[in-house]
């Protein structure tokens, strides 16, 4: 019995770690990944609405809800199948109105009318420019214009439109001197371009443009002279047979937009007719 006594007793200790390391977990890093995800688009949003025009933020809020139908036969269900909805002909979302080719909206004028249609319709004017001055340069296959005329004649595609520049030479006038009377030269130039004009319907803006006078000369004519002679051409245009209301501004520059480096330079003197982009 003492033996038994003697003997130590066996005492386990079970020891629990843990409990402080929970901040090293990854529960938080999902729910900033989140947050930072929805920043962005937030960003991406704000920097879309300031970006775009208002006929381009148009064309994305149709694009997410669809005005066009995609059936001419509504479901028969109850809910979103009783034929309200955004595919039938008569109803449409938000504004409670039908809107198809037959019968169509403002709000669906909108459908496309992004940057795309607009570059495509710029394209589209800049080959029908393209085609007016090859024919008025003399490079059409049955041009009008003669070696004498095309002598005259600078065409070039700007942002404002199609410019077709006529001009004086040193030994062929446009313009008797002086005066706003046009040669007979210049009569059949006019005659020319409103022919080949009268196949669109821009508007036309004309310029008028002279070389500089001496200093000595006491009342400097060319404000006038430049005016008169933009007006004489807009005559002219009507007369051989542009409409009237096409002619959108008439307007002298005198000698403040010269060409020629040499200011009282024959080459100074010009009309510029420009067929404004719609």
């Amino acid at each position: 019995m003492s033996a038994q006594s003697n003997v130590a007793p066996i005492i386990i200790k079970k020891k629990k770690s843990g409990g402080g390391d929970g901040h090293h977990g990854g529960a938080w890093k999902v729910a900033y990944a989140d947050f930072v995800t929805a920043m962005m688009a937030f960003f991406m949003l704000m920097w879309l609405l300031n970006a775009t025009t208002e006929k381009q933020r148009k064309g994305l809020a149709d694009y997410f809800s669809p005005s066009i139908p995609l059936s001419r036969v509504s479901g028969g269900g109850n809910g979103a199948f009783n034929g309200d909805s955004m595919f039938t002909e008569q109803i449409k979302p938000q504004n409670g109105t039908g809107a198809s080719d037959t019968n169509p909206m403002d709000a669906q004028q909108a459908q496309g009318d992004t940057g795309v249609q607009d570059d495509q319709e710029r394209e589209q004017t800049d080959e029908t420019f393209r085609a007016l001055a090859e024919e008025l340069n003399g490079r059409g296959g049955e041009s009008m214009v003669s070696l004498e005329m095309a002598q005259h004649i600078i065409t070039r595609v700007t942002d404002e439109g199609l410019v077709i520049e006529l001009f004086d030479t040193e030994t062929s006038p446009l313009f008797k001197e002086g005066t706003p009377e046009p040669t007979l030269l210049f009569r059949d130039i006019i005659e020319m371009v409103a022919r080949v004009t009268g196949v669109v319907e821009n508007n036309i803006a004309v310029g008028g443009h002279t070389r500089s006078h001496p200093v000595v000369i006491a009342n400097n004519p060319v404000w006038e002279l430049s005016h008169a002679r933009a007006d004489m051409t807009r005559v002219m245009l009507e007369s051989g047979g542009t409409k009237s209301k096409r002619i959108h501004r008439v307007t002298g520059h005198a000698d403040r937009k010269l060409t020629d480096a040499n200011p009282m330079a024959a080459r100074n003197n010009r009309i510029e007719i420009v067929l404004l982009r719609k």
